[in-house]
């Protein structure tokens, strides 16, 4: 009961300490050099900002073992201060760099191919859906796929909001999409999951996709609006067509290696850490991308509702195609067989 107490504390701190910091904050991560301390080397993409899912995750992370434990310390390298995604997962193979890492499962699909299951188009139904999937069955055997590749699955995490697609300029229906140039990830299912649904997929750098909207070189691109909004994009862009076409989801991978060096205590109290970071990610991620859409629309982006049926029969082909190429029938299987509210 008394270690109830303690971890329900503990939570109710850590909520409030970042609803006090607020989202627009940067903080500074301290660094401390005590030589016997074991240090986990945390890397992400995003800037070190609370109104980043993968910063916050990894920021309670943090507060839970450095407040259970004297003997760990947990140092976040935002905005890829230790490579892009691709290098980290290399050198976390290699055991050098980071120890472990918060991203989308996109680049991650270049090395385990079994997860691309994740990245399929008009898959995932909601937020109830994904979890009831990857806390299930379906993580299980993900997570076994990532065993022989040197990563340990900590956690499963939600984006902040469906992807959808963002254009320069306001269409009226949804056939006018057909043939326009929108940038997606350099990621084959995303590739071609944009075409398959009519469009001219065109990867490109995420750096890159500003400029390129500002040019005219893009017609568009897709993405979630927490992340439009924390990258200013609808400084550059006019309508976002709620098309709900990919959920990208987010995982917290350790490196197999490091972690078997930990003790089992050691271990609990990390698998601990993460599942606190877990829970707190994915009950604000509904709140953000209704935040992120009220933003937009302030300031100045018309929100466009469509129907997606003609889009989700165009690709549920697809779906079996790209899952059988990787090996991941199984976990579609899976997947598609989890309940889910269709209000929520």
């Amino acid at each position: 009961m008394g270690q109830q107490y303690t971890s329900h504390l503990i939570y109710c701190t850590i909520v409030l300490s970042v609803i006090v910091a607020g989202c627009g904050e940067k903080p500074q991560e301290p660094q401390n050099n005590d030589p016997e301390k074991r240090v986990i080397r945390l890397s992400h993409s995003h800037p070190a900002s609370y109104s980043s899912e993968l910063h916050l995750t990894a920021w309670v992370f943090k507060q839970y073992i450095e407040s259970q434990s004297e003997n760990i310390e947990v140092r976040i390298y935002p905005g890829n201060a230790l490579g892009q995604e691709r290098e980290v997962y290399e050198a976390i193979q290699l055991g050098s760099g980071a120890n472990c890492i918060i991203s989308g499962t996109a680049i991650l699909n270049n090395f385990i191919p079994e997860f691309s299951v994740l990245d399929l188009p008009y898959l995932w139904k909601n937020y109830d859906h994904v979890h009831g999937a990857l806390d299930g069955r379906a993580g299980e055997l993900l997570e076994q796929y990532a065993v022989p590749y040197g990563f340990k699955v900590l956690a499963w995490l939600d984006s902040w909001g469906y992807r959808h697609i963002v254009l320069g300029r306001k269409i009226s229906s949804i056939d006018d999409l057909t043939g326009l140039k929108i940038r997606t990830i350099q990621s084959n299912t995303y590739i071609e999951s944009i075409n398959a649904m009519g469009m001219n997929a065109t990867p490109m750098a995420f750096g890159e996709v500003y400029s390129a909207m500002q040019t005219g070189i893009l017609d568009g691109f897709e993405h979630n609006a927490t992340v439009i909004r924390a990258n200013k994009f609808y400084e550059v862009s006019r309508q976002i067509v709620l098309s709900k076409h990919l959920f990208g989801t987010v995982v917290f991978i350790y490196s197999q290696r490091d972690w078997d060096q930990f003790t089992s205590d050691e271990q609990r109290l990390i698998q601990q850490a993460a599942d606190m970071a877990r829970d707190i990610q994915r009950s604000l991620a509904p709140l953000r991308e209704r935040e992120a859409l009220r933003f937009l629309e302030d300031h100045g982006m018309d929100i466009k509702a469509i129907d997606t049926e003609d889009l989700e029969i165009k690709t549920f082909d697809l779906q079996n195609e790209l899952a059988e190429k990787n090996n991941c029938l199984k976990v579609l299987e899976l997947i598609r067989e989890i309940p889910y509210h269709k209000n929520n």
